[in-house]
């Protein structure tokens, strides 16, 4: 995702984490008492689990049941709590539906269809697509660099932030890859691994904001911006996983980051004589847009598509325009250098 989205991303994200403690739907006295009883017999209606089913010590029968199962569906490993959260959940949505009542949400979570495992299938397959969105920037880039514009003598490229750039490209596709992981299967390893990618790519993102909207060229000074952002990033990520996963406080990190950057890009479009500033703005607007998504949350249409899917849909379009300025960019200053030079 590009700087500008991210900060619209993870502002959302950090406000919407603290709900996953409790919401309406897990505080039901029918869909708790379904749970308990699930657990006990290892039954929901008609759908039987065999990994509910335990011996006198209380470990379940034959071992964990995904160990049972296929190796390609082994990662899922969701355990008898979370199968009768699930099918719970599931009949309690369907008992709603018949008397006019909306949909709510269950653990922080809207009431998902599952796929082969898969808890937020749609999410996935859009987190799938953006990463191959990050990917194909990436790489268009570095080709674009090193083989289609002239290198210095020294086989370096005159585009003074390529390396930045590469950072940025490998701590996008990161992140896309764990919020895709982490909508697959929602636990707390995938959790905290997609919200310190993010965060790092959002404290990155502003390293390189103001890199070049400042256009910081001397490496002294450019130490001197990133160090201690770089070192608040790291020790603030270092904190979340373990010592504390402080919902509150990661909030206000993203949203004082957040703020910065888009301050920092916002005025630098507005002055700037760059010839592609307008595709900044297209990203501004595009994804203020996709903001709304986020404010305005809903329950998946049919269980399937939610806020964050059409977010993540949004973004695949923005992805390659923001690339493509990243490019522009690299042909500007590679042509304005030469021009000095001669």
């Amino acid at each position: 995702m590009s700087p500008l989205r991210c900060i619209l991303f993870l502002a959302a994200l950090c406000s919407l984490i603290p709900a996953l403690h409790a919401s309406a739907g897990d505080a039901d006295p029918i869909y708790k008492s379904c749970v308990v009883q699930c657990e006990k017999s290892g039954c929901v209606g008609e759908k039987c689990f065999q990994h509910c089913k335990f011996s006198s010590d209380g470990k379940p029968i034959d071992g964990p049941w995904y160990m049972q199962e296929p190796l390609y569906l082994r990662w899922k490993q969701w355990d008898c709590r979370s199968d009768c959260r699930y099918h719970c959940m599931l009949a309690r949505e369907e008992e709603r539906e018949k008397l006019g009542d909306k949909p709510v949400k269950y653990h922080g979570k809207w009431p998902f269809q599952r796929v082969y495992g898969i808890q937020e299938p749609v999410a996935v397959a859009l987190s799938a697509l953006n990463l191959a969105m990050q990917f194909h920037g990436w790489i268009s880039f570095f080709i674009l660099v090193y083989y289609k514009l002239p290198l210095n003598p020294n086989k370096r490229t005159y585009y003074e932030y390529t390396g930045v750039w590469h950072i940025y490209g490998i701590l996008s596709m990161n992140s896309r890859f764990w919020s895709g992981v982490f909508h697959s299967r929602d636990v707390e390893l995938t959790e905290k691994l997609d919200i310190s990618s993010a965060v790092a790519l959002l404290g990155f993102s502003l390293i390189l904001a103001l890199l070049r909207a400042f256009n910081v060229r001397d490496e002294a000074a450019r130490v001197m911006v990133s160090a201690p952002l770089i070192a608040f990033v790291t020790t603030h990520i270092l904190y979340l996983n373990f010592y504390k996963l402080d919902y509150g406080l990661n909030m206000k990190v993203c949203m004082a980051m957040g703020i910065a950057q888009l301050l920092t890009w916002a005025v630098w479009a507005g002055v700037t004589r760059h010839p592609s500033r307008w595709k900044l703005w297209v990203v501004v607007a595009g994804g203020g847009l996709a903001m709304v998504f986020e404010i305005y949350d809903f329950p998946p249409y049919r269980g399937y598509i939610d806020a964050l899917a059409l977010w993540n849909a949004i973004n695949i379009p923005l992805t390659y325009l923001w690339w493509s300025f990243v490019r522009d960019d690299a042909e500007f200053m590679t042509s304005a250098l030469l021009k000095k030079a001669k």
